[in-house]
This record gives C-alpha cells, structure tokens and sequence, in this order.
C-alpha cells in the first residue's frame, strides 16, 4: 500500500518534469523540423505542385552533382586531415616545449575562431590572390607578365584557407587533453630509453584520442558544409555542394533541384555525425577495457 501510495503521489511530478520537454520541443520544431521538412517537401514537388521523386534522378544522376559531391569530399577529407596535422603539432609544442610568449600565442590562435570564415579568404586573397602583395612583389622581381602564384583558385587555395581557419577547433580540446597529462610520465618514458616519437604514440597520443577525434569530426562536419571561403574565394571549377544549393535556388531559381542537394547534404553531414558518435563510443569502450 506504500509503494502504491508513493506511485500515485509521484504521478504528478513525473507529469510536471514531462511539461518542461516541450518548450525545447516546441522551439526544435519551429527552426529546425519545420523548415527541414518544408525543404524535403519541395524536393519531391514539381513546378505543377505535383509530387514525384523524378527530381532526385534527374539531379543526381547529373555531372554537375557529381564533380560538386567530389569537390566537397575531397576539400572535406583534405581541409581535415591539414587541420588534424598541424592543430595535434601546435597543441604538443605550446604544451610540452614551453617558451615565452607560448600563452599570448595559443590566444593569438583562438581568435581565429571568431572571425567570419570570409575575413579569412580575403586575407589570403590580398597575399596570394593574382593582383596579391606575393604576386606583385613576385612579378616585379622576375619581370614576368603572368602572376607567378595561382595556387589560391584551386582546391589546395580552398583547403588552405579552411586549415587556417578551423585549426583551432583542434588544437583548444587537445590542448585540454594535454594539460590532463602528468609530465612525470613524460619524464618516465624518456628515462627508460623512450624516443620522442614513441612517448607522443605511447604516452601522449591514447589519452588525446577521444580529444582528437572530437576536434576532427567537428572540423569534417563544419567544411562539408563550408560555403563561405569557396563562395569568396571563387576558385574557377570548384563548386561544392552547399556552393551549387545557392547556384541552383539563387541564380538558377530551380529550388526543386536546390532542396534536393540540400537533402543530400544534410543527410552527407548526419552520416558523418553518426560515424563520429561510433567511433568515440569504441574509443571509450577500448580505454575502458584497457
């Protein structure tokens, strides 16, 4: 009978807690399923209000599609792995090779984080662009009537820009992650004949893992879907996904089409996601066991 009465009497609690799901529920829905499922909707209507899945074949099937599907993967996979590189290089040399000025440094690097990505490919452009400051110095040492550097308006113009940009997404979890390393492990390995390399594989790389993979994902998710640098930068050919949504809705005016990559890149950055959430949970699950 106590049991029962205790039951009864939670009954509204539990009612009451439930209440506070909606307004987060509610809010959810109105700026993120609703346009979502308004986008999905198009994606399968015709010009005549008609719904028929014909758009999807007639867009995917496309050479267009294909090169931007290509051009985003690889910008993707290469802005990525630039950004793994030098974030894990950066983030080691602050934590464990200390010099002056090592700490105004690592703040220097995070306001990277709150610049527009634009700002960031103009910069370059002023630097590398063909009326740029290297180009001009260039053309006017060397007399040349063509600008020497044109790296800037390929795909290596784009991950470059992106690297600069989202490096920091790296290197702030990992230098968290280092500053959870105690040095006497360091000073251990080192003792015992370890090398260099194998104290960052053995000692430093296991427990950055999950820090690493964190940064990395986030860093997949945000230049699959970057639109700015490629937009500012135009390099001639390269047109990614989230590039070819706006040609298609903005210059093209064939929203059909425009929401049926956008169902596509969407459903690119969920896939993503998920594949990052498996991996952090073996990560979690192998240190666990370990």
């Amino acid at each position: 009978m106590r049991a029962q009465a205790m039951t009864v009497a939670a009954a509204p609690r539990l009612r009451l807690q439930g209440a506070w799901v909606l307004p987060p529920l509610l809010l959810l829905t109105a700026v993120f399923f609703y346009p979502l499922a308004l986008i999905v909707a198009q994606s399968v209507t015709t010009a005549n209000g008609l719904s028929d899945l014909g758009s999807y074949a007639r867009v995917l099937s496309g050479p267009l599609f294909a090169n931007a599907l290509l051009h985003t993967v690889e910008i993707a996979l290469g802005a990525t792995a630039g950004c793994v590189v030098l974030g894990f290089g950066i983030a080691l040399v602050l934590t464990f090779v200390p010099f002056p000025g090592a700490r105004t440094l690592s703040r220097l690097i995070d306001t990277f984080i709150a610049l527009p990505t634009f700002l960031i490919a103009l910069a370059l452009t002023f630097i590398y662009g063909s009326a740029g400051i290297a180009n001009i110095s260039l053309m006017r040492l060397t007399g040349a009537s063509q600008p020497p550097i044109d790296f800037l308006y390929t795909v290596a113009g784009v991950i470059l820009a992106e690297v600069t940009v989202y490096t920091p997404f790296i290197m702030r979890p990992l230098l968290a992650a280092f500053s959870l390393i105690e040095t006497a492990q360091i000073e251990v390995a080192s003792s015992l004949g370890a090398g260099a390399w194998r104290i960052i594989r053995q000692v430093i790389l296991p427990p950055a893992l999950p820090a690493l993979l964190a940064g990395g994902s986030l860093c997949l998710l945000l230049t699959v879907n970057e639109f700015g640098i490629v937009f500012f930068i135009g390099a001639k050919g390269v047109i990614t996904l989230p590039l070819l949504v706006y040609g298609k809705a903005i210059q093209e005016d064939d929203y059909t089409a425009a929401c049926v990559i956008a169902v596509v890149n969407i459903a690119l950055s969920l896939s993503l996601y998920l594949l990052y959430r498996v991996l952090v949970a073996r990560v979690d699950q192998g240190s666990r066991s370990a």
